[in-house]
């Protein structure tokens, strides 16, 4: 009796495992921390054998007290996007690390483009912007700086692929390479428009079309696991970037419905429904996800440096000996404190874009102390929230759409009661907690159970989502507007 669904959750800071369920609920989770690698200033890399060692172990770990791989009914993959994996199509070995999204190394090849005059094209056909977090600067500077690469790439030798591709190539013991069409569209290559690897735009970054993976619907038919690896054979049936999969797992099905996940950045994303919407104040046009060959739109901006920031108090400034920690630390700050922290440590992102931006911490007097750092740095995070809901608003506004009224959040910020509380005062706007915050998971986990009739269509999923907590406003308008103000002008300062 097949009684789960298995979703593989590859994330930047670790790996895990979750079994969910017929009603959505994990049962079951395993996780193992990935090693962070910091070649020079401003590179990040991982080991793409070792994300594939730890998505092993943490799948065999999930299959306990009497759980087998006989009771799996598919497998759902959600993953780190634009993280970029290079490797041999035929022994299956990577040719050099993993380039994570966060990599600065491409920053000087995308202003040379930027100069040329190459980001209105970009942006037209992509809805992204020319900034070194997306995939396709990263494949190129393997294939000029790993000897041989470009040339066996052109023979069709090497395999290029996010981290859904990577897992699925080698679950599939090297039988299919393909992605989906989310994490297709972070890459910089992929026409949103028309659901293509785009010419045009391969030609620009000097890729060769034999490297790329064939694009599939987010619910579809993605390989079969090697019975060797889990015990029996099970269908990959789910596929989708993280952002997007918590998208799903947040049932913001609907035009208008905006929700923000607070991991190791912060990434906010509003459906748009069928109607692609040209972002004027510098936010990306993606997929929000496609099914039945219908796409989905939506609006996102994406945050470098949200639960990072709470890595840095405690592991960098030893402020705090845990997450949990920064609660407490914040309600004790002095409330009047000025002290604002803008958290630029490896550039600003959406709506900025200023890779070359380094975080500064302003605002300080003599009585500031350890509370008010972290208070500055939970407040950062709202503040960039609101930076982007905004930037939202004015967009939807112009193409006739709804703004958003609301925002639901996930990730492991929002278990901070004063965080959430902040987010809403800065937001001016209602913040809705879910019962089950594994919405990552749950969301390639939903896709997964859609493919196969698991679980119902996208109504019945919607139907099953519930509100744990919703915080509401209760800062002054006058107060949230000097400190917005406050923090706007230190931004145009770290941006110079």
């Amino acid at each position: 009796m097949a009684d789960y669904i298995l979703a593989i959750d590859q994330g930047t800071t670790s790996t895990r495992a979750l079994l969910f369920d017929r009603s959505g609920s994990p049962m079951r989770v395993r996780q193992k921390e990935l090693r962070q690698i910091f070649p020079q200033d401003g590179w990040v890399e991982h080991d793409a054998a070792e994300i594939w060692a730890a998505t092993l172990e943490v799948c065999r770990g999930v299959l306990t007290s009497g759980t087998t791989a006989q009771n799996i009914a598919a497998i759902g993959i959600t993953n780190q996007r634009e993280t970029t994996v290079l490797w041999d199509r035929a022994t299956g070995e990577p040719v050099h690390n993993a380039i994570v999204w966060q990599d600065r190394r491409t920053a000087d090849y995308c202003a040379e483009l930027k100069a040329q005059g190459k980001e209105a094209l970009v942006q037209a056909k992509t809805g992204l912007l020319l900034d070194p977090y997306f995939s396709g600067t990263k494949l190129r500077w393997l294939l000029d700086n790993v000897e041989g690469a470009r040339e066996r790439a052109e023979k069709g030798e090497l395999c290029f692929g996010t981290v859904d591709s990577w897992l699925i190539y080698k679950l599939t013991g090297g039988k299919r390479h393909v992605t989906d069409a989310t994490n297709a569209s972070r890459t910089l290559l992929f026409n949103i428009g028309t659901s293509e690897w785009d010419d045009e735009l391969l030609m620009l970054f000097g890729i060769p079309r034999a490297v790329l993976p064939e694009v599939l619907d987010c619910c579809a038919d993605f390989g079969t696991t090697e019975k060797s690896l889990l015990g029996a054979e099970i269908p990959v049936a789910g596929v989708a970037g993280d952002q997007q999969a918590a998208t799903v797992g947040q049932a913001c099905f609907e035009p208008g419905l905006m929700k923000s996940t607070y991991g190791t950045g912060c990434f906010a994303v509003l459906n748009t429904g069928t109607k692609r919407v040209e972002s004027h104040n510098r936010l990306l046009g993606t997929i929000a996800y496609r099914i039945g060959g219908e796409t989905t739109y939506a609006l996102e901006g994406s945050i470098f440096m949200a639960g990072a920031i709470v890595q840095w108090l405690r592991d960098e400034m030893k402020l705090i000996g845990s997450s949990a920690d920064s609660e407490k630390m914040a309600r004790e700050a002095n409330p009047n404190s000025h002290a604002v922290l803008v958290p630029a440590f490896t550039g600003l992102g959406a709506p900025y874009w200023e890779p070359a931006a380094r975080a500064a911490l302003f605002g300080m007097t003599r009585d500031t102390g350890a509370k008010e750092i972290v208070r500055a740095a939970l407040e950062s995070v709202s503040y960039q929230t609101r930076d982007l809901m905004d930037a939202m608003g004015a967009d939807m506004k112009m193409a006739g759409l709804t703004s958003p009224q609301a925002l639901r959040v996930d990730g492991g910020m929002v278990a901070n009661n004063w965080f959430a509380q902040n987010l809403a005062d800065i937001l001016g706007r209602p913040v809705e907690r879910p019962e089950i915050t594994e919405t990552t998971a749950l969301g390639a986990a939903y896709l997964a159970g859609m493919h196969i009739g698991f679980y119902g269509d996208r109504a019945d999923v919607a139907a099953h989502w519930r509100c744990e907590r919703a915080f509401s406003p209760e800062m002054a308008e006058g107060e949230r507007a000097e400190r917005y103000e406050r923090w706007l002008g230190y931004v145009r300062r770290v941006i110079g």
